[in-house]
Order: C-alpha cells, then sequence, then structure tokens
C-alpha cells in the first residue's frame, strides 16, 4: 500500500480557477481532470489522504453531488483531514477517517504530522518527523520540515512521501524554526 497525499482541491468550485490561476475553462473541466489525475497515480490498494478542502461552494452542500465525486476517488482508503472548507456534508460523507490532525507513519522513519494549517511546530519535530499541510494554496511551498501538498504546486496531482521528501530538501529551513524549537 502506498500513501498518497493531496489538499486544497475545491472540487465544484468555479471561483477557485480564477483565484489561483487554474489552467481550467471550467469547474467541470477541473473537477474530471482532478479525479483523472488521481485515478492516473493511486493503485487500488493505497491510500489517499485529502489534507483538507475537498470541495466548496454550492455544490459542496449537495449531498447527491458529493457522494458522486466522492465515489470516483481511488484507492482501498479514503481519509479527509478537515480544512476551512470541508463542511458537514463533506465530513459525512463515508471516509476512512475524519480528523483535523493525524500522524500517519511511513516505515521506520518519524511520522508525517497532518494538518490543512501549517503550523510552527508539531508533534516529534525534533525527531525529524515531517508536517503536510493545505490551505495556502500557490502562496507557499514550506520549508525543509514543513511541505504544502496541495494541487496548485503539485501539477494537480497526489504525492508520495518521497516526492515530499525529495522537494523538502530543496526548500529553505523555516526561518522561525530556532525561535520555537531551540536545541538545549
Amino acid at each position: 500500500m502506498i500513501n498518497w497525499y493531496t489538499a486544497d482541491m475545491h472540487f465544484g468550485h468555479e471561483n477557485i480557477i480564477k483565484h489561483c490561476g487554474r489552467p481550467f475553462q471550467s469547474a467541470a473541466q477541473m473537477d474530471a481532470v482532478l479525479l483523472e489525475n488521481l485515478a492516473s497515480k493511486v493503485g487500488p490498494e493505497d491510500a489517499l489522504w485529502i489534507v483538507g478542502d475537498f470541495a466548496f461552494g454550492p455544490k459542496a452542500k449537495d449531498r447527491k453531488w458529493l457522494l458522486n465525486i466522492f465515489s470516483r476517488l481511488p484507492g482501498a482508503e479514503q481519509h479527509l483531514v478537515v480544512g476551512n472548507h470541508d463542511g458537514e456534508a463533506t465530513q459525512a460523507l463515508p471516509w476512512t477517517t475524519v480528523t483535523d490532525l493525524t500522524e500517519v507513519s511511513e516505515g521506520s522513519g518519524a511520522p508525517s504530522v497532518l494538518c490543512h494549517y501549517p503550523m510552527i511546530t508539531w508533534h516529534r519535530a525534533r525527531k525529524g518527523a515531517m508536517h503536510l499541510f493545505g490551505h495556502v494554496h500557490d502562496q507557499w511551498f514550506g520549508s525543509r520540515n514543513a511541505v504544502n501538498v496541495g494541487v496548485d504546486v503539485w501539477g494537480y496531482v497526489p504525492v508520495t512521501i518521497r516526492d515530499i521528501q525529495q522537494r523538502a530538501m530543496t526548500l529553505p529551513e523555516n526561518r522561525h524554526w530556532q525561535d520555537v524549537e531551540q536545541v538545549s
């Protein structure tokens, strides 16, 4: 099983196209491409972690429409880390888990800490735990130990921990890291 991560898909949200400069003509086209991209990466035995903002706008309140989108998600497991646009109808979908913050283990290393919002520090941060977030769309890629997994900075595809770790090595250290995680 491979864990795949993504965030800020905003299924059904017309205005996100203009807001983030997404290369789509309509929300319907965006939704179709996002679903196609997920299906091209996430295998039938894999887990899909959506780190917030699954859907937004009027359609996100339509339970039938939401269930149709959800039913097209690939993988054996679909997890939601709740974002600011994940309302009651989205949270009520048949996710494997729904959490505000969670830890995901990948082998023998420290687990990744998933929260929709970028955090300044987190559990096991000093022991190498990576923080995966969304929320900021294309405004910030992250830092060496906290990486944005949103579709707007990953070419609209989900990513693996290996992809995330490779990008993390190219990012700067968080300039506030020593303010909150002083080495004693």
